[in-house]
């Protein structure tokens, strides 16, 4: 599945040495150049590729055969024999001819930034589940690609049936392998998105309320995910560390079980292929009771970065849907601003005075502790928002039930009247729902 297909004659591997080039237009991302730049490095990062030159192009034009204009597709070949680079990483998209082209006069392996985070996905899929979408990806990626950017196009199979005709030419045979591929990992992964809907529904009939962790990537999730658990999920300073989701339970004040669940970082022009085939994954999200939206606060596109967040849960129906803020459907979503700790004292005074101005953001340091029991706390006083008190007739022989009431809700008074247990309890309508399906 590897984008860089590695073998003899390629000779790409971890420590390739590549060059970055990103192409500007006017009003195309809120980002600088700089920071679009060191995302792009990062994301090599990731995959163990040694970013040697990074340079940046402005388009008034983009050009259908190279993207780039011609002078500028000669600095980037000049720069990459300058830097003795093997790979040349386009932080845009590219069409085939875009690539082959560029690949022709670089004299250097070109990939553009969903090739890339492919590249990244393949690498890191750890379950079943998750090699399955990348997979799809993946060949959902290539199979827009055949046409012009393979090789062996003329070569024809021979023919079948009785007249013996031209036959189906290599790349006819290649799409119609890749398609039947692609409807079997679909017919699998709609298998794995039955089974987590079984899932899913047996913990809404369980006591437990769901705690989504989503963020961009590298914005600290899994560093707070292990602070909160206890846990040792892969927390390191690499985009996309975490991709397979992780689920743990917690305990918080006036709640003695919960599930906290990290999932896949967001990235900004995150390729429609993946968001299609981690769909299954981003479920997950949806039947969450509330999510926690981990932002960098020290990162200077932090608000951009929300807003790429945003975006691509409004794809799979929770949070705002529209640039106004119009509310979609979905768990309520709270905002953790991580990573205070890298803030200079000004800048922090700052976002926590801005923090207190809400109600709906935690400042902490996901990395020292700081400010995490007050998100405990939040998290809990959401959970427990719009308990009212119910009165419930509980068989007294039912002692699971009591144990339920008395683990989930506030019981404030109970008697006995003949063979029934008569409880006051504050519970909200989600946990009414959820003691009434047991």
């Amino acid at each position: 599945m590897s984008v860089f297909n590695r073998d003899e004659d390629d000779g790409l591997s971890r420590g390739a040495r590549a060059l970055v080039a990103l192409p500007e237009r006017s009003g195309d991302n809120p980002r600088s150049a700089e920071a679009r730049l060191d995302e792009a490095a990062g994301l090599a990062a990731a995959i163990g590729v040694d970013v040697v030159d990074k340079l940046a192009f402005r388009l008034r034009d983009p050009k259908p055969a190279t993207l780039f204009g011609s002078g500028q597709v000669d600095q980037i070949a000049l720069a990459a024999r300058q830097g003795e680079v093997e790979l040349i990483i386009v932080d845009a998209a590219l069409t085939p001819i875009q690539q082959r082209n560029l690949e022709k006069a670089t004299e250097a392996k070109v990939i553009d930034r969903t090739g890339l985070i492919l590249e990244i996905f393949g690498e890191r899929a750890a379950t079943a589940e998750g090699r399955l979408q990348v997979e799809l990806a993946h060949l959902d990626y290539q199979a827009g690609r055949l046409v012009r950017s393979w090789t062996h196009l003329e070569r024809q199979r021979g023919g079948f049936g009785f007249l013996g005709g031209p036959g189906e030419t290599q790349i006819e045979a290649d799409r119609r392998l890749i398609r039947d591929r692609m409807a079997k990992l679909r017919r699998e992964l709609e298998q794995v998105r039955r089974t987590r809907g079984l899932h899913r529904a047996r913990r809404q009939r369980a006591p437990w309320p769901v705690i989504a962790l989503v963020g961009y990537t590298n914005a600290g999730k899994s560093t707070l995910f292990n602070r909160m658990t206890g846990a040792k999920v892969m927390a390191e300073d690499l985009l996309f560390a975490t991709l397979d989701p992780t689920m743990r339970q917690i305990s918080l004040p006036g709640i003695d079980k919960a599930i906290l669940s990290d999932t896949v970082g967001f990235v900004s022009d995150l390729p429609t292929q993946l968001v299609a085939a981690f769909r299954a994954t981003l479920e997950e999200v949806t039947g969450a009771d509330i999510i926690l939206h981990v932002r960098d606060i020290s990162h200077p596109d932090s608000d951009a970065q929300a807003g790429d967040v945003l975006a691509v849960l409004g794809e799979i129906g929770v949070g705002p849907r529209a640039p106004e803020g119009e509310a979609g459907e979905g768990a309520p979503i709270l905002e953790v601003w991580n990573k205070i700790d890298m803030l200079d004292p000004e800048a922090r005074a700052a976002t926590e005075a801005e923090a207190v101005r809400r109600d709906d953001v935690v400042p902490l340091s996901a990395l020292t502790g700081e400010g995490v029991e007050e998100l405990r706390r939040l998290v809990s006083d959401r959970l427990s928002t719009g308990n009212r008190v119910r009165t419930l007739s509980v068989p007294v022989a039912d002692g699971a039930a009591l144990a339920w009431l008395h683990a989930n809700g506030e019981v404030i008074g109970q008697e006995i009247e003949g063979d029934a247990m008569i409880v006051e309890v504050r519970l909200s309508d989600k946990d009414l729902a959820r003691f009434e399906a047991r």
